[in-house]
């Protein structure tokens, strides 16, 4: 019985050596790039003109998946990684707080950038968030 699974295991090896020998060196730059649900989130926060912004749960409910807000702010927390860039900053709670601050060096970060693309914050809120909320669904049309 131990013969038989150490032929196994070495056929097994050697039709992996096999492969690997095979395979061009660069098969996995030739692989065509998944795309995720984080992807999907990149590119329409990435649609959101400056001096606007919007909310976890419209970006969402855009994306069909209307309870998954806390799913987009995943995506956001991860956005550093998008191969382009991502105005992470124009994205909100549903009440227009800066919720993630904490996720920008320093802190304060965030608020800079929103005011200087015209938004007015106080106590880490959007004044006006009707006049400056941009909603995908109505902006770009339900999918």
């Amino acid at each position: 019985m131990k013969e038989k699974k150490e032929a196994v295991k070495k056929k097994a090896g050697a039709t992996a050596v096999k492969a690997t020998a095979e395979a061009p060196k660069d098969a996995v730059a030739h692989q065509p790039k998944k795309h995720s649900f984080f992807d999907d989130v990149w590119d329409v926060v990435r649609l959101i003109p400056k001096g606007r912004v919007t909310s976890y749960g419209a970006i969402a409910k855009y994306l069909g998946t209307g309870l998954s807000a806390r799913m987009v702010g995943w995506a956001m927390n991860s956005s550093m990684y998008a191969d382009k860039p991502v105005p992470a900053q124009r994205v909100l709670n549903r009440n227009g707080m800066l919720t993630a601050k904490a996720h920008f060096s320093p802190p304060e970060k965030m608020q800079k950038m929103l005011e200087k693309e015209g938004i007015k914050i106080e106590k880490d809120a959007v004044v006006d968030l009707v006049k400056h909320f941009w909603d995908p669904a109505i902006e770009l049309g339900y999918n």
